[in-house]
């Protein structure tokens, strides 16, 4: 089953550890903006009681998401083949999509503020198709940038035979 999502003829790469400290610290956040929330309804309503019970469940919630970001983060990997794009995720559902070089119709990457400040970006496919498109995030700028302009350089030359 593992040939499915995985196939062992290409040499895969995997994304920046950095993916998992951005996505903690915006679940750092919003657990806490969440806790903050709670803890102010419950305590103005009902009980404070409560509002101990809301910040426990928030801290179990916060521990459970820390362990799965890592593990998901662990999961991302992409590989190049001679014709396609291989990208695969997931930890209880798993993915692979497959694009062809000769189906993208451009290459995206974006970076919002926390990912900045962390260094890393997500390189975005997009083809004609909303199903086969697939993003990899987490990248290093340096990576980021040879994979949008290598991808970019293999569709305009696949495209060609359209």
């Amino acid at each position: 089953m593992d040939d499915l999502f995985a196939p062992s003829d290409v040499s895969w790469t995997p994304v920046s550890p950095k993916l998992a400290a951005v996505r903690r610290v915006t679940a750092a956040i919003t657990f806490g903006l969440l806790a903050i929330a709670g803890l102010l309804v419950l305590g103005l309503t009902v009980d404070w009681l409560y509002g101990g019970l809301w910040l426990l469940l928030m801290l179990a919630g916060f521990a459970w998401s820390w362990r799965m970001i890592g593990r998901n983060q662990q999961s991302w990997k992409y590989a190049e083949r001679e014709d396609e794009l291989l990208v695969s995720h997931g930890i209880l559902f798993r993915q692979l999509v497959v694009v062809p070089y000769g189906r993208m119709q451009f290459v995206d990457v974006a970076a919002g503020p926390l990912e900045r400040s962390f260094g890393i970006a997500t390189v975005e496919l997009h083809t004609a198709t909303p199903a086969t498109d697939a993003k990899i995030p987490g990248l290093l700028p340096d990576e980021a940038s040879r994979l949008r302009d290598r991808l970019s350089a293999l569709g305009q030359a696949q495209a060609w035979g359209l």
